[in-house]
Order: C-alpha cells, then structure tokens, then sequence
C-alpha cells in the first residue's frame, strides 16, 4: 500500500490555512518527499509525519515556493540525529540551486547527495535496502517557467501464486517465498521455475505529482492510468487562460480535462493562488471535465491499496510494509 499526505497545498506565499507545496508519500515504512516550500515541517507535524523516514526529496523546480523549506527541514534532520544518507532530486540546475540552501543548513551528520534522476528511473530497494520490491521513482518533463519536472511513483506487483501447484510439485512451504521472489526451488521431482507456480504480473499502484505546469502531454502521458494524480491548479478565471498558461500554470478546467484525458482514477487539484479564497468554489470547473475530482487541502490523506484481483491463488504475507515510520 502507498500512503499519500498532502501538506502544503499554497501557491507563491502561504496563507494561514495552506503551507506551501509539499507532499509526502510513505511506503513500507520510507518516505518520499515531493518539493518542500515554506511550512512543510509546521504541516509535516500536524500531519505526524517523521522526517527521518524520508529517502528521496523530489523538486519539481526550484522556485522559492517549493524549496524555502529545505534549509529547516534538513537542520531539524541534523538535529533529531539522523545518520542515513539522504538524496534531493531535481530537474536541471540542481547543484547551482542547492549550492546556498545546504549553506544555510549548515553541517550535518548524514550526507545529503545531489543526482539528477536517471533515464530509466530510481529502483528504490536497490538503493535504499528497505522499500518493497518493485518501487521505483521516475521524472518527466513539464512545462514551467525554466527547468521543471513531475515525479511519477510506481509500486509492482508479482503475480498471483498458485499453493496447490505448488503442493502438486512438491515444493515445501518454507520455499514458496523463494519462488515468489523469481527464483528456482526443489520440488520433489526437480527444480521449479517460478513461472510453474505464479502468474503473470499485475496492476500495481501508481501516484503521478505534477508540479507546476501548464497543460502537457508529457503530464499526460506520465499519468495514464494512475490510481492518483495530485496536479496543480493554480488559477480558476477562464479568461486569464492564455496569460496563466505563458507563466506555467494550469486552470481548474484544464487540469480536469487531463486527468480525464489520462484516465486516472482520482484526482486532487493543489498549488492554489491566494486569489481563490475557496477552491471548493471552483471545483465544479474541473469536475466539467473529471467528475471525481477533489480539492486538495493540507493534511488530506489517502491509503493506496492493490485491487482485490482476481480469484484463485493467493498472496503470500510480506515483510517490511508497515506504514509510515
């Protein structure tokens, strides 16, 4: 399952009741952390959300309001005495932007690594030993003012594995998690493959963050058939499309009409101006577009869960896939 925790759902400057952009995704007890703007601790901890679970900070871009947080953030790290390495993440840029906010955090005891995200996508257990199999991070371009990206995070899933089969060939019970992890077990006649006893792969999780952006294809694309899309909607005013649209930024209806376009399954609208007093207002002008949309607001939170699937076979139990630490 994949716990998502919204936690800063403002645009440019914070208002009372909305911390700047900021999004926290939790997965078998690790954490990643989708651009920090200024209250995400504040919002972080109303939220009860440890910081020391958090692997991967992913910047969308590095404009003031997704990054004011970092040099808090990271000191308070220092300060609860975290020892893990930690990586930040981001578009192109990413050592020059970084260059005077791990200044202003000063020394800390664990090692904070810069790396653009590679081509293929982050395999997260291969370097964080602890995520459940098949987690894998990946970026996509968006279209903002300067270098910017979105973050699409997916959780795989093996497929359904069959005890009778199992039992037939004679594997013993204490090998079956061996098969189910890909790899050969004795049977009583010889070695099984795992394809004899479990299916093929199915439906996984997958959680899209845009960012900001105007409408793109690559946003689209990324987020085709995902079980969430969080997307900005800065604005609701049609008739301030075009100029919106020159700086970056997506309309409530816009954003409505990707997600239907994607086929997501839910959808949060977030990044919100301080001139739309109340989204909930303007909401129906996404749902035109995607009837399931919801306004996002800090401290909204939804569990991911797999389907049910389909009947036969079963699910082994699965180490390490508490919730959040």
């Amino acid at each position: 399952m994949i716990d998502i925790t919204l936690l800063g759902t403002a645009a440019l400057m914070p208002l009372p009741d909305r911390a700047l952009t900021a999004a926290l995704l939790s997965c078998g007890g690790h954490g990643i952390l989708f651009d920090c703007g200024e209250g995400t601790q504040t919002a972080g901890r109303r939220a009860r959300a440890n910081p020391l679970g958090v692997d991967v900070i992913a910047l969308t871009h590095y404009h003031g309001d997704h990054t004011f947080g970092l040099p808090g953030l990271l000191q308070t790290m220092h300060a609860m005495g975290r020892q893990a390495p930690l990586l930040i993440t981001g578009p192109a840029g990413l050592r020059e932007a970084m260059a005077p906010i791990l200044a202003l955090a000063g020394h800390t005891d664990f090692s904070v690594a810069l790396e653009p995200m590679p081509e293929g996508g982050l395999d997260l257990p291969e370097r964080f030993p602890g995520w459940p199999a098949r987690t894998r991070l990946a970026a996509f371009p968006t279209a903002h003012r300067g270098p910017s990206q979105g973050y699409t995070f997916t959780l795989g899933r093996e497929g359904r594995f069959d005890p009778d089969r199992a039992r037939a060939l004679g594997v013993p019970q204490g090998l079956w998690r061996r098969l189910q992890a890909g790899e050969t077990a004795e049977g009583t006649s010889g070695p099984v493959a795992p394809s004899e006893v479990v299916g093929p792969p199915r439906r996984g999780l997958k959680f899209v963050f845009s960012g900001d952006t105007r409408p793109c294809p690559a946003l689209v694309e990324a987020a085709r058939g995902a079980d969430l899309m969080i997307c900005e909607a800065t604005f609701a005013d049609e008739g301030v499309a075009e100029a919106i649209n020159r700086h970056g930024h997506t309309l409530f209806s816009q954003a409505g009409a990707m997600a239907a376009e994607a086929g997501v399954q839910r959808l949060w609208l977030a990044h919100f101006s301080q001139a739309v007093g109340d989204p909930a207002e303007h909401l129906p002008l996404a749902r035109a577009h995607f009837p399931a949309a919801e306004c996002g607001e800090d401290g909204k939170r939804i569990t991911l869960r797999f389907d049910a699937g389909s009947a036969g076979g079963e699910d082994l139990p699965r180490a390490g896939t508490a919730g959040p630490r």
